[in-house]
This record gives structure tokens, sequence and C-alpha cells, in this order.
């Protein structure tokens, strides 16, 4: 419940329209379904960190299925990021470097996303590292109890709407 609690102001920033369902929280991932979209998706926060923070900063693996897309990994960053710098993801010691700007990074590419998720599914935890805007390294850690369920679940809550 706590966990809930947590996650919804970052709900509320992570998507304008105001209609959700939730389908369920696991354990550190909450699953939600936008019917007005149609959308789902499986969302956590990062851990509590040190230093400044000018996002709250959050991971999900999102589905459009009207658009033909699912499993697509995002991150909002806890910093502004230094255009340029690379930002690189770690999961169980697989590396992969990840589009971004602003304060977002989010897979490359189609095969980077199914390749991140599987990671997510074995894993107890990742961390992505970036340079902020002010040209120091910072990180942003999720535990991932519970992700493969709220995947999952986010997966199933928009399987009928093709």
């Amino acid at each position: 419940m706590k966990r809930l609690l947590l996650l919804l102001p970052v709900l509320a920033m992570a998507t304008p329209a105001l209609a959700r369902d939730s389908l369920g929280m696991f354990g550190a991932w909450g699953a939600f379904r936008d019917a007005a979209v149609p959308r789902c998706y499986a969302i956590a926060m990062a851990e509590p960190g040190r230093g400044t923070r000018a996002f709250t900063p959050y991971a999900d693996v999102g589905s459009w299925p009207k658009r033909g897309m699912r499993g697509q990994f995002h991150m909002r960053l806890s910093r502004h990021l230094e255009p340029g710098r690379p930002v690189v993801l770690s999961i169980n010691g697989q590396k992969w470097r990840l589009a971004s700007g602003g304060g977002d990074a989010w897979a490359p590419s189609p095969r980077e996303d199914a390749a991140i998720t599987a990671a997510m599914r074995s894993a107890s935890g990742m961390v992505v590292s970036a340079h902020g805007a002010d040209g120091r390294v910072f990180s942003d850690s999720y535990v991932l109890d519970g992700a493969a369920t709220a995947m999952d679940a986010a997966l199933l809550g928009c399987a009928g709407d093709r």
C-alpha cells in the first residue's frame, strides 16, 4: 500500500489522461490500463537517492495495441541530461546504451526493448547511469520485484484492444 501511495504522484505526471484503471500492484511495480488511448503499462518509482532531483524518476514498460507497439521500455530520469553523453542501463551485468533527451531515456529499438524486458524478468534490480546537465554522474536504481508480473498484467490488460 505504501508503494501505491508513493506511485500515485508519478502516475499523475507520467500520464496526462485521467482515465486509468489499476490492474494491480506487484511488489515494487504497478500495472495500469488507460482505456481512452488504449494503452497499458507497468511502472515503478526509483529507489530513494542522494542529491538533487529535478524529476521524480520512474521506469515503465508500455503497450499501445492499436499502434502495434508492445513492451516499450522508457525511463524518466531524476535529472536533466548533459547532451551527447551516454545513458547506460545495467541489469545483471548486461549493459545497454539508451537513447535519451531532456530527462528521458528509452530503448533505441524494438530489439533492445525485448532484450531489456527479458533481462528485467530474471533480475532483482537495475541501475541507470548518466551525466547530468551539471556534468556530474548520477544514477537511479530500481527494485525489479514484481516487474515480470506487472508487465504480464499490462499485456493482458490490453489484449482485447487490437
